[in-house]
C-alpha cells in the first residue's frame, strides 16, 4: 500500500496494552519513517518488548492506535502484519532444531511461490554466510550466535517493508553481534526499515536514525542518534535524572 511522502511507515499514537488486568504501556506515541532505523532503548522491564508484541499482533490493544503504511493495525494478528510487510523477531525466539537450516527458511516462506520463496531464501543466507555454508545442517547443531543468524533470516525472508529486532544481540560475542546489526544497516541501504530493541546502546545508536528511551511503560526521551552527549542523557533518563521528554524533529 503506497503511502504518501513525509507519511510514517508506522504510527503509533497513545498506546495501551498489557497483560490481563497488569497494565504496562501508557499512552505510548512513536513513528517510524520509511527507510529509517529507529532505536527503542529502556532499562529492562520499560515495556520495550510489550510495544512490539502489540504492533504486531501478539498482544491485544486496549487503546491508542496503531497505523502501519496508511493502515489501521489494531487488531490484526501476527500472520497479517507479516504479509503485511511488518516482520517481528521475537525476543528468545528458537529455531527447528530437528529440521535443516534450509528448511527452517523454507517454513519462513510457507506461503510464497515456490520459485519466489528460493529467491529470497539466497538473498537471506547472502546476509549470513556463516549459515549459508550450514544449510544442510541440523537447526540444533548451529552455535548460539548461529541460530540468532537463522532467525533474523528468517524475518528477511518475508521481504519486510518494516522488520521489528528484539534483542538481537542477547547472548552473542562482540564479533556476532557486529555481523547481526551490520544487517541493519544493510536493511536500511535497501530502503527497509527497522524498530531495534538493544541494550547495546553505543552499537544501537551507531546503526540508528532516532531513538527513543522508555521508562515504566512510558517514552521519556525522543532524540537524534547523533545527538550530543545522548548516551548520558539516556543514563539520566533510565535512573530518573531527565527533564520531561525532549522532542527531536
Amino acid at each position: 500500500m503506497p503511502i504518501s511522502a513525509g507519511e510514517p511507515l508506522l504510527n503509533v499514537a497513545g498506546l495501551e496494552a498489557g497483560y490481563g488486568k497488569i497494565a504496562v504501556l501508557h499512552g505510548v506515541s512513536l513513528r517510524v519513517m520509511p527507510g529509517e532505523v529507529v532505536a527503542l532503548l529502556g532499562p529492562n522491564g520499560a515495556g520495550k518488548t510489550t510495544l512490539l508484541r502489540a504492533v504486531s499482533g501478539l498482544l491485544p490493544v486496549a487503546a491508542g492506535e496503531v497505523r502501519f503504511a496508511g493502515r489501521d493495525f489494531k487488531g490484526v494478528g501476527p500472520r497479517e502484519a507479516a504479509r503485511a510487510g511488518l516482520v517481528h523477531v521475537i525476543e528468545g525466539h528458537r529455531v527447528f532444531t530437528q529440521i535443516s537450516v534450509a528448511d527452517n527458511l523454507l517454513l519462513a516462506g510457507y506461503d510464497l511461490p515456490r520459485a519466489e520463496r528460493a529467491r529470497r531464501i539466497e538473498e537471506a543466507l547472502e546476509s549470513f554466510p556463516e549459515i549459508a555454508a550450514k544449510r544442510g545442517d541440523r537447526g540444533g547443531a548451529l552455535s548460539g550466535g548461529q541460530q540468532q543468524m537463522l532467525v533474523v533470516a528468517q524475518g528477511l525472508v518475508r521481504r519486510p517493508r518494516l522488520m521489528m529486532l528484539d534483542e538481537p544481540s542477547a547472548g552473542l560475542s562482540p564479533v556476532l553481534v557486529d555481523r547481526v546489526l551490520g544487517v541493519v544497516g544493510a536493511l536500511r541501504a535497501k530502503g527497509t526499515s527497522v524498530l531495534l530493541v538493544e541494550q547495546l546502546i553505543e552499537k544501537a545508536l551507531a546503526v540508528s536514525d532516532r531513538v527513543y528511551a522508555m521508562v515504566q511503560g512510558r517514552i521519556a526521551l525522543e532524540a537524534g542518534a547523533d545527538e550530543p552527549h545522548l548516551p548520558h542523557r539516556l543514563e539520566r533518563t533510565y535512573f530518573g535524572g531527565e527533564s520531561p521528554m525532549h522532542v527531536y524533529s
